[in-house]
């Protein structure tokens, strides 16, 4: 059946090419835009030169990158490392009553007030002193007397400091809390409160020193004040000496230091828990 059928197909004639309808409105042209619809366009703005942003490149090649505090891996000069050393070393360790006094200063408001007072019994500097005898060397060549009185002013030098205290001419003295050997100053305190002369721990020994154009000084003493700063005086002793004096007794008795490092802290808190644990018991 196949083969008799075989001659009509071959005989067909061949379909034409199919084409597709058109679309409709595919001829037409889309009205452009209207002008009000238009974005308007954004007016270019002079760059600078000068003021050109240049971005950096941190790649091969390109701009150094930003500097990182190097401070952990600075090696540090000895009295540095020295310092810091021994700070840790007086948290750690178990310190002495006689030492821990020198750690509870005078408190900010009533050291103001006090430094205060002692800038206006400043001794001479060398340049006043220079001046006060080319006065008097002139003043003896014309062959005039000039009256001489004895300044008030305040007292340094620990050998002339603790003189005055064991004269009893000393009305208050005050002592730097970083003196360094403190061995120097560590008896201060018990000889005043013996002598039951006013004394008061203050911070800094430069503090001190800069008041008598010094360096460092490690006790001044003031043993006079003028009449107008009397009362300001007697206000200041007696702060003093309710926070120093009157409290000798009680400061013998606290030690310091002991305070253990963040790591040691916590392994003390760990081993506490497994003690609590083995305290209770099982099952509880």
């Amino acid at each position: 059946f196949f083969f008799q059928l075989w001659p009509q197909f071959t005989l067909r004639k061949p379909l034409k090419s199919c084409k597709m309808p058109p679309k409709k409105g595919a001829g037409k042209k889309v009205a452009p835009v209207p002008a009000i619809a238009k974005k308007a366009v954004a007016p270019v703005k002079a760059v600078n030169p000068i003021l050109e942003k240049r971005s950096k490149s941190f790649s091969v090649g390109g701009s150094l990158p930003p500097r990182k505090p190097l401070n952990r891996f600075v090696k540090w000069p000895q009295y540095v490392r020295i310092q810091r050393q021994k700070r840790v070393l007086v948290q750690r360790l178990k310190v002495p009553p006689a030492l821990n006094q020198f750690t509870k200063a005078l408190d900010k408001n009533s050291a103001g007030n006090l430094f205060k007072l002692l800038m206006k019994y400043r001794p001479e500097d060398k340049a006043a002193k220079k001046e006060r005898l080319m006065t008097k060397a002139a003043a003896e060549k014309e062959g005039k007397s000039i009256e001489s009185k004895k300044p008030i002013c305040v007292k340094f030098g620990l050998n002339h400091v603790t003189y005055l205290i064991e004269q009893g001419k000393a009305q208050l003295v005050l002592i730097a809390h970083d003196v360094d050997p403190i061995e120097l100053v560590i008896w201060l305190p018990a000889l005043c409160r013996k002598m039951n002369v006013p004394y008061c721990i203050v911070k800094g020994k430069a503090r001190l020193g800069a008041v008598v154009h010094q360096k460092n000084a490690a006790a001044l003493a003031i043993t006079a004040v003028k009449n107008e700063d009397k009362h300001d005086f007697s206000k200041i002793v007696e702060s003093v000496k309710t926070s120093f004096n009157d409290k000798y007794a009680e400061a013998n008795r606290h030690w310091g230091g002991g305070i253990l490092g963040v790591k040691s802290q916590h392994k003390e808190k760990a081993r506490l828990k497994i003690m609590e644990k083995e305290n209770r018991g099982p099952g509880r």
